[in-house]
């Protein structure tokens, strides 16, 4: 991602946010239908974090038209970084959680492949926390 976006620079962070949100989102999908024999416990707080990522993700949504509408004004930025910050600490948790998932499921710890495919979802989400806070500390 470049760093030159000036004034747009709320709405990088948001379509960044706005992506990285959807992947998780899917990324909760992924790991249910990959992992066949996942404990009851684990599918629950996957489900869990498909609603908590959805909602998060029509926020960034939402507040993306507000910016578009109304342009960069002081209160739509702040706003927009209080949701990004929101966003980076969720993303957080999710990858806690991931962690969890593949040091604690003996259904995930079972497969190579799975527990490949949930460390490059953990890189993922990293990804997304370090870009924006890079981005953040320059706003």
């Amino acid at each position: 991602m470049q760093f030159s976006y000036g004034d747009a620079l709320p709405l990088r962070l948001l379509d960044e946010a706005n992506f990285w949100k959807h992947q998780e989102y899917e990324h909760t999908i992924v790991i249910r239908e990959m992992v066949s024999n996942l404990e009851r416990k684990y599918i629950e707080e996957l489900k869990d974090w498909e609603h908590a990522l959805t909602e998060t993700h029509g926020q960034v949504i939402k507040l993306t038209e507000t910016v578009v509408r109304y342009g960069n004004i002081q209160p739509v930025e702040d706003h927009v970084l209080r949701l990004i910050s929101f966003c980076v600490e969720q993303s957080g948790r999710f990858i806690q959680f991931l962690f969890e998932l593949l040091s604690l499921s003996p259904a995930v710890k079972s497969n190579p492949i799975y527990v490949s495919v949930i460390k490059h979802q953990i890189r993922e989400s990293e990804y997304f926390v370090g870009i924006a806070q890079t981005i953040c500390g320059q706003v």
